[in-house]
């Protein structure tokens, strides 16, 4: 049975877990008492399975002349196709919307980028809820595995910053295991996927039951806890200003959103980084030193303001600010989008509003390598930084060598390069995306902040990032299409599409 199942293709695979997914809010349903619910979804773990065995059997034997490739041509299919499946049930129990929108919600979900166009939670029901966090969560797993086993040996997906240069396995030799070097790229999938789930599983339970102990109601402890490890940032109440976990909560989160910041929090020793540890890792300390230096910024900003207006500056309103700001920023640094409870009254506090422009641009940073976390990633903002380093560097010493070893000297110069022109291709993605928005009929200002909203896959950025909440409901049916495409872009990435049109991918 699991030789059979490994031969079958990577996007039927994917399509009957899709299937059997359906029983979770099928059953849950069913503990509520809601039936409608509860056949809606059964009968669509009935349906598309059997449609998932019949492909699978009419497949079986379908070899690929190159599997990576049709690993690339699936998951792209992934993000766009299996939202068709998954909005069939949503779209029967919600009943009144139109099957656009609940494709869209899908994509949104399937892509961890959260936007929603149902503003008001109360219109769904618990067991909707928690499909939408559910396709969430396996969204992230999807990225957590195809991360290490697809894009990884393909040299994409910001891998490719501390590429050799070179072709075929020498290429991967110097910072791949065995596995991913020598093993069949099917066989290298099942792999990761046996070894990343049970973890990615787990760390959702450890996350999901201390949100519990905290008092937080378990359905929507589990549906906040998926959304962390996924960074989709679902949530049944409209985010974590009504939650009942309050502050120890937000902690806890905290704490879950270095997953986002570096794989080697999750992956150490799998992508043959052994010897280096979390707190050697480039990325996890670009990350932090943001957190640090951007929340320093607004507490400053918001202290100053308050003297000058000459407000009470107690001490529990500091470290309230303080708290809000540093939660907010590293929220939207993973792309998750989740508020603080705490980050409107650093406002109330100082009287000055908080500049949405930052956590723009925090999204558009983004998270780690590898992670469930969108945007441009922080390798490449960390080979940026180091090229400019190097360069001012060569200003005041023309006559300097650069130290740091050869990875050093590779990732301040093809690092660099690659990063450029990944930065270069964002931003004409985020253009062209605002340009096609403002045909549909939206407005100028308001495209800017939904483009970067679905390339780097933060939904929440459109409700408080602009200067008026965006309602995703009230756009034009085309500008949903439109963003659900930038969506599937910012969640493969530029360079992984360009990478299909390559030529010599296609080539026997």
């Amino acid at each position: 049975m699991r030789d059979w199942v490994k031969n079958l293709p990577f996007f039927v695979i994917l399509m009957g877990i899709g299937a059997l997914a359906m029983l979770v809010p099928a059953i849950h349903a069913l503990s509520l008492g809601d039936f409608g619910t509860m056949r809606v979804f059964f009968y669509g773990f009935i349906l598309f399975s059997l449609l998932s065995l019949i492909v699978g059997l009419a497949t079986s034997n379908y070899a690929p002349a190159n599997v990576a490739r049709s690993q690339l041509v699936a998951l792209l299919a992934a993000f766009t196709v299996l939202p068709v499946m998954f909005a069939v049930p949503f779209y029967e129990a919600v009943g009144n919307t139109t099957f656009l929108n609940a494709w869209f919600e899908m994509v949104s979900c399937l892509t961890t980028t959260g936007a929603t166009l149902y503003d008001n939670v109360g219109r769904l029901t618990p067991s909707l809820h928690l499909w939408r966090g559910l396709v969430g969560w396996m969204g992230g797993l999807l990225i957590w595995i195809t991360a290490v086993s697809i894009f990884a040996p393909m040299n994409l997906g910001g891998f490719e910053v501390r590429a050799t240069g070179r072709a075929g396995k020498e290429a991967i030799s110097s910072t791949f295991t065995q596995i991913a070097t020598v093993a069949d790229p099917s066989e290298r999938l099942m792999r990761f996927a046996a070894t990343l789930t049970p973890l990615y599983t787990g760390l959702t339970f450890v996350l999901w039951l201390g949100l519990t102990s905290l008092g937080e109601v378990p359905y929507i402890a589990l549906i906040h806890a998926m959304s962390v490890m996924s960074t989709s940032g679902i949530s049944p109440i409209g985010g974590l200003y009504y939650t009942v976990a309050g502050f120890w909560g937000e902690v806890l989160i905290v704490i879950f959103f270095v997953l986002a910041i570096s794989r080697l929090s999750f992956s150490a020793g799998q992508l043959g980084e052994k010897d280096k540890g979390l707190f050697q890792d480039p990325e996890f300390r670009m990350g932090i030193a943001l957190i640090l230096l951007v929340t320093a910024a607004l507490f400053l900003r918001h202290f100053v303001g308050a003297i000058e207006g000459q407000a009470a500056a107690s001490w529990t309103q500091m470290f309230r600010a303080i708290w809000g700001a540093m939660f907010t920023i590293a929220s939207f640094m993973t792309t998750t989008g989740f508020e603080s409870r705490f980050w409107p009254g650093a406002a109330d506090w100082s009287g000055l509003q908080t500049p949405g422009l930052g956590l723009v641009g925090l999204a558009l940073i983004g998270g780690g390598v590898a992670t469930t976390a969108g945007g441009v990633k922080l390798l490449r903002i960390y080979a940026l930084y180091r090229h400019s380093e190097r360069e001012l560097q060569r200003l005041v010493h023309p006559s300097s060598v650069g130290g740091g070893g050869r990875e050093a000297r590779r990732i301040r110069q093809q690092g660099a390069y690659i990063s450029w022109i990944f930065f270069m291709l964002f931003a004409l993605s985020i253009a062209g995306v605002m340009v096609l928005l403002s045909l549909t009929g939206v407005q100028f200002e308001t495209t800017m902040v939904l483009a970067v909203a679905a390339l780097s896959t933060t939904g929440p950025l459109a409700e408080i990032a602009a200067e008026y909440p965006i309602a995703y409901s009230g756009i034009p049916d085309l500008a949903k299409v439109i963003l659900a495409g930038a969506m599937v872009l910012g969640r493969l990435e530029t360079l992984a599409i360009i990478a299909l049109f390559n030529p010599e991918i296609w080539r026997n």
